[in-house]
Formats: structure tokens, C-alpha cells, sequence
């Protein structure tokens, strides 16, 4: 196998972490996205397609795929599915898979509100037709979820970035689009790691189970004082919110 395709298995033995109910998914609703989705290429010039998640394969592309690199259409097919991952900058291209598969992670963790109001955005650089890299933007949401809330079909729109400084490398964050909170992906979150105490990480991976701090105090035979400094610390150590974010970026940190 190309390096390629085995980013690909990679991405689909994650995928089989969601079990779907193959004659509950209406295909029908796809069919019924495909004039609206190529009106939104046609109008921003934007290249879009969609992954079925279920399939694990792409079934809709927009008519102006490539196009906006200088491709043409036989160029295009000629690599198929692979034709993105072919011409994004190697130095990117690692960077992106990997918090690409961290970016799906964190949206198969949500509740299915959360699935629906995040959104994983990556800038690189693509080799365009004239052989020279350009900076781009691809925006990763979800399109439809199955009954069960899996994330079945997801939704990508690829456009030209503001930014063509073509030294800087990648840059990944997910983006709650109703809140405006946005996520780094690509911050050096070593030092934070390293500062999270063993107690901490493990009162976060109970947090994450579900427990109460009165569960999680009788569980670890420690006052509910104690247990909701140590929820206070871990989260300014992380720089979140609430206890859902925590998880979060505990979870693209390794730690739970």
C-alpha cells in the first residue's frame, strides 16, 4: 500500500467506531443536498464534496473540483479520491491526517448538538497546475447525522486562503460556530500535559465516565472540596470553560 492508502485504512478503522443501521439511512436527503451544495461551489467558487462516513468514500463532488488549482477535469479523476492528499505539501500533509483523525475523535465524543455546531478548519498549502503552492482553507462539518446520531455524512468546503505567506505550515482548530469558541489544534500543548498532576487526570477521566463530584469523592474517598479544586485547576491549566471542553482538549492531549 501507498502512504496514501494507508492514511485512508486509518481513517476507516475509526470510522467502524460508529455502527449504523444500514436501511435506516434515507438516501434520498443526499439527492435532495447535491443542487444546494453546487449552487454554494458555483457562488463562492468553492470546491465541496461529501464523505459518506457509512460508505466510507466521497459521493458528491462539486462540478468545479480542481478547478480552482488550474486543474483540469481528467487530472482530476485520474487520482480520484486520492487527488487531495496528492498535491498538499508534504510538510502538511502528516500534520493534517493527524489532527484530522483527532478532529473526528472529538466530534464521535460529542452530544449530537455538539456534533452539529462544530466544525474542524485546516489551512495548508496545495500544489496548484502551475506547480506552485498556495495557501487553502478546508472547512470539515457535519452535513447529516443517522438516527443513532452518528456522524454519516460530512461536509467539506475547500476555498482559495487570504493568507498565501507560503512559509508558514499547517494550521488545524475546530470551531463551535454558535459560540465562536475555537479550539488550536496546532499549539505546542507539551508543557500543559506535563503540568497536569496524576489525581487531576484521573479525576478528568471519571468526569468524562459521567461521575458527579460526589461520586467521584466517594470513589476516591477524598472530600467533594478537594475534588472541585482539582476540577478548578485542571480547568485553568487548560484554558477551559466548562468541564465538556476539559474533555476535549484532554483528549487531543492524550490524557484521557
Amino acid at each position: 500500500m501507498t502512504t496514501t492508502e494507508n492514511i485512508h485504512r486509518i481513517f476507516f478503522d475509526l470510522f467502524e467506531q460508529q455502527t449504523f443501521v444500514e436501511n435506516e439511512l434515507d438516501y434520498s436527503i443526499l439527492e435532495k443536498h447535491k443542487p444546494q451544495l453546487q449552487k454554494l461551489a458555483d457562488i463562492g467558487n468553492s470546491i465541496v464534496s461529501v464523505l459518506d462516513v457509512h460508505k466510507k468514500q466521497h459521493v458528491f463532488y462539486s462540478s468545479n473540483f480542481g478547478t480552482i488549482l488550474g486543474y483540469s477535469q481528467q487530472e482530476v479523476e485520474a487520482y480520484g479520491d486520492y487527488f487531495m492528499n496528492a498535491k498538499i505539501h508534504a510538510d502538511d500533509f502528516l500534520g493534517i491526517t493527524k489532527n484530522g483523525l483527532t478532529g473526528f475523535k472529538l466530534f464521535f465524543e460529542m452530544s449530537e448538538n455538539e456534533k452539529l455546531n462544530h466544525k474542524l478548519i485546516n489551512e495548508f498549502r496545495m500544489l496548484n497546475a502551475d506547480n506552485q503552492y498556495v495557501r487553502v482553507i478546508e472547512q470539515h462539518q457535519a452535513l447529516e447525522l443517522d438516527n443513532q446520531g452518528n456522524l454519516w455524512l460530512a461536509l467539506s468546503i475547500l476555498d482559495i486562503s487570504p493568507n498565501q505567506n507560503s512559509n508558514e505550515t499547517f494550521k488545524s482548530q475546530v470551531l463551535n460556530f454558535r459560540t465562536g469558541k475555537f479550539i488550536s489544534l496546532t499549539d505546542n500543548n507539551s508543557e500543559i500535559a506535563a503540568s497536569m498532576t496524576q489525581r487531576e487526570i484521573e479525576i478528568l477521566k471519571l468526569v468524562k465516565d459521567g461521575l458527579l463530584s460526589k461520586e467521584i469523592s466517594d470513589r476516591l474517598s477524598i472530600s467533594i472540596h478537594t475534588v472541585n479544586t482539582h476540577r478548578q485547576r485542571v480547568l485553568k491549566k487548560l484554558g477551559a470553560n466548562n468541564s465538556m471542553e476539559a474533555i476535549i482538549l484532554s483528549s487531543r492531549l492524550g490524557l484521557v
